[in-house]
């Protein structure tokens, strides 16, 4: 059984990173930039990774895998 803070920090990290790889695509398939200041490549790249990675640990958190 999850505890509370730890059940809450996998919904926070899952929630995060689903709704930043969801930013990310719609830039990317608007064509606008992810970030700005940055090449549309390394932007888009970085973004996608840490989505990834949110939401693995995430799910991590809760217990999915």
């Amino acid at each position: 059984m999850d505890s509370g803070p730890e059940a809450f920090a996998g919904a926070a990290f899952a929630l995060f990173g689903s709704g930043l790889l969801l930013w990310a695509g719609v830039c990317v398939r608007s064509g606008q930039p992810v970030a700005v200041g940055y090449g549309r490549v390394a932007g888009t790249v970085t973004a996608l990774l840490a989505g990834v990675v949110f939401l693995a640990l995430g799910c991590r958190l809760l217990g999915a895998f």
